[in-house]
C-alpha cells in the first residue's frame, strides 16, 4: 500500500511532459476496454476519463516506493474508466439475463454430457438456433468487463479478480488464490482449443480482436463470439466450483 506521505512535487512543465508521454497508454487501455462494450459507448469518452486517471497518477506518484509510473498509471487509468462505467446503465437487464441463461445452459449441458459442450449443444440447451445463439454472444460481449475481463500488470492478463484484495498475503488468502488458480487452469484446459487460443492471444499477448482474427484466419466478429463464449464457460465452471461466499464478484 502507498504511504500517506505526500508525493514529491514536480514542476508544471515536467507534469505536462509526463501527461503527453503517457497519453498513448491511456488510448491503448481505453481502446481495449471499449472493444468489450456495446457500440454506443464512445472511445473518446473513455479516453477523457482515462486522462483524469493519468493526471491523478502523476500527481500522486512517489518514486520512493520503487513502482514504475507506467504501472501505477495503468492502475489509475483503468480504475477511472471502470468507475465511470459503473455509473452508466449500459448493460440492459435483458442482456444480463441472456448472459446468465448461457452460463446455465453451459453448466447443464456439461453435467448431461460430462464434457465441454459444443456451440450447437449450447444452442440446443437454450432452445435457439445456432445463429440466434451467436447473436446472443455478440449482445452479451460487454457484460464480462467486471469479472474475467480485467487485465492488470505490465503485459499480463489477470483473470483472478474474484479475490477482492490482491495485496492480502495472509495464509488464508494465499491458499484461496492458489486454489482459484488451479480451478481456473482446469477450466481453461476443458474448453475447446480455438477458445483457449483466443484467450491466450487476447490476455497474454494483448492482441486486439482484429489482430487475433488475422492470426487465426477468422472474421473479427467470430473472434468476439469465441471470446465471449470462452469467458462464459469459465464463469460457469468457477460458479460451480467456487462458493459465492468466498469472494466471487457477481456481474
Amino acid at each position: 500500500m502507498y504511504s500517506p506521505m505526500a508525493p514529491e512535487v514536480i514542476g508544471e512543465e515536467e507534469r505536462e511532459r509526463l501527461i503527453l508521454q503517457h497519453l498513448p497508454q491511456v488510448r491503448l487501455i481505453a481502446r481495449r476496454i471499449q472493444e468489450r462494450l456495446p457500440e454506443n459507448i464512445s472511445l473518446e469518452d473513455l479516453v477523457s476519463t482515462g486522462v483524469l486517471g493519468l493526471i491523478s497518477a502523476i500527481d500522486n506518484f512517489d518514486p520512493r516506493f520503487n513502482v514504475k509510473l507506467k504501472t501505477y498509471a495503468e492502475y489509475k487509468i483503468r480504475g477511472a474508466i471502470l468507475d465511470s462505467l459503473r455509473g452508466l446503465d449500459w448493460a440492459p437487464r435483458q442482456k444480463r439475463r441472456k448472459a446468465k441463461q448461457i452460463e446455465t445452459a453451459v453448466s447443464q449441458a456439461e453435467q448431461r454430457l460430462q464434457r465441454s459442450p459444443t456451440e450447437e449443444e449450447i444452442a440446443f440447451e437454450l432452445g435457439v438456433t445456432l445463429d440466434e445463439y451467436h447473436e446472443w454472444l455478440v449482445e452479451t460481449r460487454g457484460l464480462n468487463i467486471a469479472s474475467l475481463e480485467y487485465a492488470s500488470g505490465e503485459g499480463s492478463g489477470d483473470l483472478l479478480r474474484y479475490i477482492a484484495d490482491g495485496q492480502d498475503n495472509s495464509p488464508s488468502s494465499l491458499l484461496e488464490r492458489a486454489e482459484l488458480e488451479r480451478l481456473l487452469a482446469a477450466g481453461i484446459d476443458g474448453i475447446p482449443q480455438i477458445e483457449r487460443t483466443v484467450l491466450s492471444l487476447y490476455f497474454n499477448e494483448e492482441l486486439t480482436l482484429r489482430e487475433i482474427a488475422q492470426v487465426v484466419n477468422l472474421h473479427e466478429s467470430r473472434i468476439s463470439q469465441l471470446k465471449s463464449q470462452a469467458i462464459l464457460r469459465l464463469r460457469s465452471h468457477l460458479a460451480a466450483q467456487w462458493p459465492i461466499t468466498r469472494g466471487v464478484i457477481a456481474v
